[in-house]
């Protein structure tokens, strides 16, 4: 499928149709974005109408269930181009008889980019055009370098919040489902000092953060801005032991509205923790905004 790249003399970014996915992000020369190598094979993946997995990959609605993947749908399917600059582009996705076999709802699904100096703005909205409240969660998946410039160690990056962050700590059972128990943060004085060992268990997940900002630095190397609005949760990924050493690896931050069902959640898809109602003619909007500091 055609890609588009943006560009302007501080930023460089291509988008594909397939998922509305960011493939590529350079920012003052620095080449930001994971390379989509086969231990991970994406790059920012957009995870719609699910976020995380639901109790036997299945969505209930009016007593009846519907097969659904891990993350939805939507990263592995073709946007339309309704917009193609220089700087900006916008995409769209809409239901369909293929959407409607696992979601059976109506929605215009709209993603578009922007280049803004040294960064790269992301706006989202979900349009409900249909006749019912549409049930939905939506979530962010950008997989960043870590280490984020050649040559730096990795366990020199940390991730700093603009706000305290005493929340717990959630984890993901072995089906991926959300476990009850709450574990103290690993975010101390703002800061979460990255290691491999963080994510033996998988993902952490912060469902009750206060911060809609955080940078993505290390030790004498660059650092990411990351902002967002309308994503009240966040998780942090990545595989640990990522091949040989001297492979490239990468870190995902990842702003969610919703997260994977909790432990022994049977119920419908619209009073599922974490998800959202759009009512009939009603649009939601998120924001997410990646730029580099000097």
């Amino acid at each position: 499928m055609d890609k588009h790249r943006l560009r302007n003399d501080q930023a460089e970014a291509t988008i594909a149709p397939l998922g509305a996915e960011l493939q590529g992000l350079h920012l003052r020369g620095l080449d930001l974005l994971w390379e989509a190598g086969p231990l991970w094979p994406r790059h920012a993946p957009l995870l719609f109408p699910v976020v995380g997995a639901l109790a036997g990959d299945q969505l209930r609605h009016q007593g009846r269930s519907y097969p659904m993947p891990k993350h939805g749908f939507a990263r592995d399917l073709a946007f339309t181009w309704t917009r193609r600059d220089e700087t900006a582009c916008s995409l769209e996705l809409w239901d369909d008889a293929t959407t409607r076999a696992s979601y059976p709802f109506a929605f215009q699904l709209s993603v578009s980019y922007a280049l803004e100096g040294a960064a790269l703005r992301m706006d989202l909205a979900l349009h409900n055009p249909g006749p019912e409240p549409l049930p939905a969660s939506l979530g962010l998946h950008p997989a960043f370098r870590w280490p984020l410039a050649p040559g730096l160690p990795r366990g020199t990056h940390r991730l700093v919040f603009d706000q305290a962050e005493p929340g717990p700590l959630r984890r993901l059972d072995t089906q991926g489902l959300l476990r009850q128990e709450a574990h103290s943060t690993p975010i101390h004085d703002r800061v979460l000092d990255l290691r491999e060992d963080l994510f033996q268990d998988d993902a952490l997940l912060f469902l009750e953060t206060q911060s809609r900002a955080l940078r993505f630095e290390a030790e004498g190397g660059p650092t990411l801005r990351l902002q967002w609005e309308g994503f009240p949760h966040l998780g942090v990924w990545t595989k640990p032991h990522l091949g040989p050493e001297g492979t490239s690896a990468f870190l995902c931050i990842e702003p969610w509205q919703g997260y994977a069902d909790p432990e022994g959640f049977n119920g419908e898809f619209a009073e599922k923790p974490g998800s959202f109602l759009v009512e009939p003619g009603g649009t939601k909007a998120w924001s997410f905004l990646v730029g580099i500091e000097p």
